[in-house]
């Protein structure tokens, strides 16, 4: 007698991974990790080593691997959660899903924020090395209102590669991930045949001429974490992979493992072809506008030059297609939160594409072009606010564990402490982000409670919801502080590395907090409704929120958009 088949539906009352109504699941490994891997390879390759040695001597050959281990345990979770609970934007919905609507306001509103200031980030990248041929564009450290100009038209049209579905996108970007890879493999081997000034260490001052802290500081401030960032869009589509439980996973870590090893080969070659004699006033007098571009240059490797400079647009416009993409998602999900209105909470039926968020993010993003007009002034406010959304997902993942019924669902071994190791690695790297970053970006984040206070205000149960969300107010309060007081460029009042250890054990805690709250959460969102419970009217207005379904599109043709939601149990 054969055994009766093996069930893999999940348990009852803990949603399938099923792809979201007017979202099509055609995504297999390949393409997740072309996406991830995509992701990561934009204008980090260009610029990253540049200003990781400006800012911290050779001994920025060591912080790649020290970025890289730190997101592989953040892939590790947000990898489990896209395989478990695979949804659209799922980064920003995880966190309210866990923790309530307040904690997913914030996460919203960052994770937008960092989406856009991205998509500004990568198109100012191409505008940068194209001062080479287009003169006028870059002048200063900043691009002129030509280069900006140019740099919105350029960004429109790499919008218009991802409105008609993430099908041909993902074909797409598959190819220009397989083309602009082979240009940064190509100028390691160039640049490793054309000789090392083996000089350069001492030259500069020593391994770390600016002390090992700046090893530290520059993961966040030369652009590495944002370099790594992009294996999170192929989480965001994991309402749109095929077999997100087998795929995943296997995407996410294998796409951060090469990138690492890619972006340590590129910084040691750098560090050793700079010429000696361009190193008198140490790493952080040199001044490249496009570093690569003008070092092959200097070593007499023109055709490497005209390679590189190519692939100046290439490579960031690969990355922008993939931020389009996975950031529409994003939006999309902060729509659904409650964050945005809920017309933007749409998805074109025809392209399965969610373009009124695209479009959104479009709009954002040429407005962080005016204040913040160059590469550097964006990556860093770009990478706090990912890794606060890491944080908060690392929370999520803890809650969902720890909450009744879900420990069924998951698949990762050790995950009670890989989850609040990926929260503590992600409060170091934000610490070290420095205080000049950090009481930027934080208040930043912050805005995300006043906005939903603002549009919430008159709902029954809103002190209640301020309450649950308190722990990620804290949290950002005590990364203020912490900053503030640091040696990362603060008072030094706490001095290293014992500025590091606070930040880590308050994270710590923190994250208990988090977790504890996202429990009691979740307990209420189970009990019973009751009409007249305030709280149960809150429930109510989530479930309408995720569930409406058929409203008609801006120009009045119901089916051409609709609002989705989840795709509903089948009987049994």
């Amino acid at each position: 007698m054969s055994a009766p088949p093996l069930d893999h539906r999940p348990p009852a009352g803990i949603p399938r991974p099923t792809g979201e109504s007017g979202l099509r699941r055609e995504l297999g490994f390949w393409s997740l990790t072309g996406v991830a891997f995509g992701g990561m390879i934009g204008s980090g390759w260009l610029f990253g080593a540049y200003y990781a040695a400006q800012g911290a001597g050779p001994a920025a050959l060591f912080s790649w691997p020290l970025a890289g281990g730190a997101l592989i345990l953040v892939g590790m979770v947000l990898a489990q959660l896209g395989a478990t609970r695979p949804q659209a934007g799922g980064m920003v919905r995880w966190p309210m899903q866990a923790g309530g609507p307040v904690v997913g306001a914030v996460i919203s509103w960052g994770v937008m924020l960092a989406v856009t200031s991205a998509l500004a980030a990568e198109s100012s990248a191409i505008v940068q090395y194209a001062e080479r041929y287009l003169p006028g564009m870059y002048t200063d450290g900043a691009l002129t209102a030509q280069g900006t100009l140019v740099t919105v038209a350029l960004l429109g049209v790499l919008v218009l590669l991802n409105w008609f579905g993430v099908a041909l996108f993902a074909k797409v970007n598959l190819l220009v991930t397989v083309v602009k890879t082979a240009v940064p493999l190509l100028t390691i081997v160039a640049l490793f045949m054309s000789g090392f000034h083996t000089g350069n260490i001492e030259a500069g001052g020593g391994w770390a001429p600016y002390g090992w802290p700046a090893m530290l500081s520059v993961v966040a401030t030369a652009g590495i974490i944002y370099s790594m960032n992009g294996f999170g869009a192929a989480v965001e589509l994991s309402g749109e992979a095929r077999d997100p439980r087998r795929d995943l996973p296997r995407a996410v870590i294998m796409s951060i493992t090469l990138v690492v090893a890619l972006y340590t080969l590129l910084q040691l070659v750098f560090l050793l072809a700079v010429p000696e004699s361009s190193l008198g006033d140490g790493w952080q007098g040199i001044n490249l506008s496009s570093p690569y571009g003008q070092l092959a240059l200097a070593l007499d490797l023109g055709w490497l030059a005209t390679v590189i400079y190519a692939d100046a647009v290439i490579s960031p416009a690969g990355a922008v297609s993939v931020f389009v993409a996975s950031g529409a998602r994003e939006t999309y999900a902060a729509a659904r939160n409650g964050v945005l209105p809920r017309s933007v909470a749409v998805v074109h039926r025809p392209s399965g594409v969610p373009r009124r968020a695209m479009l959104g993010n479009f709009a954002v993003s040429v407005l962080f072009l005016v204040p913040f007009r160059g590469w550097q002034d964006l990556i860093t406010v770009v990478g706090v606010l990912s890794l606060l959304s890491y944080s908060a997902c690392a929370v999520a993942a803890g809650t969902f564990r720890a909450s009744d019924g879900q420990r069924a669902t998951w698949t990762l071994p050790g995950l009670r402490w890989i989850a609040p190791a990926s929260f503590v690695v992600s409060t170091g790297l934000i610490h070290w982000a420095g205080w000049d970053h950090l009481r930027i970006a934080l208040p930043m984040a912050a805005t995300g409670v006043l906005i939903f206070v603002v549009r919430h205000r008159l709902r029954p149960g809103l002190g209640r919801e301020l309450a649950l969300g308190m722990w990620l107010l804290g949290y950002l309060a005590s990364l203020y502080l912490v900053s503030w007081a640091g040696s990362f460029g603060g008072n030094e009042l706490l001095t290293a590395p014992w500025d590091s250890v606070v930040a880590s054990v308050l994270g710590l805690a923190v994250y208990y907090w988090g977790v504890r709250s996202g429990v009691a959460h979740q307990a209420r969102s189970a009990e019973p409704e009751d009409a007249g419970d305030a709280d149960a009217a809150v429930r109510t207005e989530h479930a309408n929120l995720a569930d409406h379904d058929g409203r008609s599109d801006g120009d009045g043709h119901a089916g051409h958009e609709r609002r989705t939601g989840p795709a509903p149990e089948p009987a049994g």
